[in-house]
């Protein structure tokens, strides 16, 4: 019982430091053209950082699914969606509202 939740509890943290890392990446990358955008990319240590996270965890994700039902394991692939944007908020100073993850077509940025 410990060692199911120890995972699902390591697979939703790895899975939200993963995307937090992919965001980092996103800002470095703002505003440049797509080629040299490409090139940033490659070069930034915090891409390697991310696929290895986010790999591990679908890997860890994988090894749970046979030992714990949907129902039980569910839940911490949605606590991503609390557990992201409060990274978001904190390490990024983006704007949390109750609403900001279900209506995000209205608070999209518009381009200029």
């Amino acid at each position: 019982m410990i060692a199911r939740f120890s995972s699902l509890a390591v697979f939703a943290l790895t899975l939200a430091a993963g995307q937090a890392l992919l965001k980092q990446i996103a800002l470095v990358i703002r505003n440049q053209p797509f080629v040299d955008g490409l090139i940033l990319v490659m070069r930034e240590p915090a891409l390697y950082a991310a696929l290895a996270l986010c790999g591990f965890s679908t890997l860890l994700w994988i090894w749970i699914l046979p030992r714990v039902s949907l129902m039980q394991a569910y839940p911490w692939v949605a606590a991503n969606m609390a557990i992201v944007p409060l990274i978001g908020w904190f390490a990024f100073g983006e704007r949390v509202t109750p609403f900001s993850g279900w209506v995000w077509c209205s608070s999209w940025p518009e381009s200029s």
